[in-house]
């Protein structure tokens, strides 16, 4: 099990989609995938691959993990693992880019 810390835009994001009505479906949706993340962020229905775009702010490798498939401006979680053993950081909270 991991423990998960987020960046303080992550935790804005998250709490804007868990205070929407109109947006609940992609909040359940994403509180999903941190569940996921949580427990095994290599779990088959993440898709986790890295975003090799961006780099955390030590030059960790930063993850992209599906929160929703098949849908328009689907949202994707991105993350990295924390030097810490069993932490993760979650960066942002976004619409595929």
């Amino acid at each position: 099990m991991f423990e998960l810390y987020w960046t303080a835009e992550a935790e804005e994001k998250y709490k804007f989609l868990k205070n929407n009505p109109a947006l609940i479906k992609r909040y359940k949706a994403v509180k999903k995938t941190i569940e996921y993340l949580a427990s095994d962020p290599r779990h088959n229905s993440l898709q986790t691959h890295e975003f090799t775009i961006l780099k955390g702010p030590n030059g960790e490798k930063i993850f992209e993990a599906y929160a929703q498939q098949k849908t328009a401006a689907a949202y994707r979680v991105f993350w990295y693992y924390d030097p810490s053993p069993n932490i993760i950081t979650i960066v942002t909270i976004t619409p595929n880019p």
